[in-house]
């Protein structure tokens, strides 16, 4: 059997969880990776068969995205000649982790997908949502990558097509301990600006990994670590507590382990702001930005309770197992294919 799995290269969660897929996934098939992005910093330890700039999100240095680079990196024409371009019909199944390219190819040809993974589970309107509605948000989210059938993955079960994040081994494995320090990963903001807010808790060691740097940097208080999958896993494991970005995977992983959570959703990302909403039922505090009582806000954090704990209902293998099945029987029901009008696939974008 031939695979197709289509992977968001915007940011690095997904090529992680990608990575952790993989070995399952290949237990039915072979397997082609289509990398649709170019604003993650982790390597990709995949078989990228086919590859493109996509449509990525690129972040500004005080927590908020990039509008006009993001604006520059689109073209439509390039798009539309890649989707036409791209050999979904040589595929027996389509996984796609939200890839806009991918699902306008599946709808140009006809041809079945499942939608698999975080942004697959807001097609369910139980996935808790931000308080202040966004309408374009909302739609993003449910139509940006339209496939035929969804697995979504979210910290609870918010419907039954939804199901545990997909943690890495080294984390499910892991014999946690606290040395004391805080791991840092705040990709939406500049180092400078992370820096300038930590380096007044001089008795708390922080870990900060950063995009720029190539190698460790030891400023004070603060070491500057290159991003990388083995070095922030440890890193997490030995913490006593993380802050980050309201994403999925760090956030999922922190609560496995039960490390304490500060979270800072990237300002107008809904998505993000969605995953806030869900991360408060956990008792994770969200704060909007960095500002001059985040030194207090950090150590108030720091003395506070660790919020639940996140609990795993299936298994990697158990997950994979249910996403074949469904993509084989989408296969078998060929009408299920996304059947859009021209009008509405230009909507897409």
């Amino acid at each position: 059997m031939k695979i197709l799995y289509a992977v968001q290269a915007t940011g690095n969660g997904h090529i992680s969880r990608a990575i952790e897929l993989l070995p399952f996934i290949e237990q039915y098939g072979k397997v082609d990776i289509f990398l649709s992005g170019n604003n993650c910093h982790l390597e990709a330890e995949l078989p990228v068969k086919f590859r493109s700039k996509g449509v990525s999100l690129f972040y500004g240095n005080k927590g908020g995205l990039d509008y006009w680079k993001m604006l520059k990196d689109v073209s439509l024409t390039r798009i539309w000649k890649e989707a036409n371009s791209l050999p979904v019909d040589q595929y027996d199944i389509v996984l796609n982790d939200f890839d806009s390219i991918t699902a306008l190819a599946c709808a140009l040809k006809k041809i079945p997908s499942v939608g698999f993974g975080h942004q697959a589970s807001f097609q369910s309107k139980a996935t808790p949502r931000a308080a202040k509605k966004d309408l374009a948000g909302d739609w993003v989210l449910n139509h940006y990558a339209p496939a035929s059938n969804y697995i979504g993955l979210h910290f609870k079960q918010y419907d039954d097509f939804i199901f545990s994040p997909i943690l890495k081994h080294t984390v499910i494995n892991a014999d946690p301990t606290n040395q004391g320090y805080v791991t840092v990963y705040l990709s939406h903001y500049n180092d400078e600006v992370v820096k300038k807010a930590l380096t007044p808790i001089k008795d708390i060691r922080f870990e900060v990994f950063s995009k720029k740097v190539k190698q460790p940097i030891k400023e004070g208080n603060i070491t500057f670590i290159p991003i990388g999958n083995d070095a922030f896993t440890q890193s997490m494991i030995h913490c006593s507590g993380v802050i980050t970005g309201a994403g999925f995977e760090t956030p999922a992983e922190a609560l496995y382990l039960e490390k304490k959570l500060l979270c800072l959703p990237i300002k107008g990302q809904y998505e993000q702001l969605c995953n806030a909403a869900a991360l408060k039922e956990f008792g994770v505090p969200i704060i909007d930005t960095i500002n001059d009582q985040f030194a207090w806000t950090v150590k108030c954090w720091l003395n506070g309770i660790a919020p639940k704990s996140l609990q795993l209902s299936h298994s990697t293998y158990e997950i994979v197992q249910q996403t074949i099945a469904l993509a084989r029987s989408t296969k078998i029901n060929e009408s299920s294919f996304i059947d859009l009008s021209e009008d509405d696939l230009m909507a897409m974008y």
